[in-house]
């Protein structure tokens, strides 16, 4: 499980925030700037912001790309998603955003 800890030192956006407007739908850093004013530019958004878009579970490493993968590949629920990936199967915390994935399908 991640923890919570300051990504945008600019503008003090935590990564909870991040994963927040992840699970809203945004998947490029002009989305999440959107939602959550992260600058994009400080070191901390240039290090941590990419790794960060392109994860879905820490726990067990899924990406974003395999969950999407999976979705693709027909599992249409959070729980088919874990299946396939693992994703979901150990903290839960990252079930909101594999169901994002789901209903947008990306």
């Amino acid at each position: 499980m991640a923890a919570n800890r300051t990504i945008c030192t600019v503008n003090d956006v935590d990564y909870m925030s991040i994963r927040k407007a992840m699970c809203k739908g945004a998947r490029t850093v002009d989305e999440v700037a959107a939602l959550t004013g992260v600058c994009g530019g400080c070191a901390g958004c240039q290090a941590e912001l990419g790794p960060i878009l392109a994860s879905v579970c820490g726990c067990v490493g899924v990406s974003l790309q395999a969950v999407v993968d999976a979705v693709k590949g027909g599992a249409d629920t959070v729980e088919k998603v874990g299946e396939v990936t693992g994703a979901g199967t150990d903290c839960g915390r990252c079930k909101v955003l594999i169901q994002n994935v789901i209903e947008l399908g990306c």
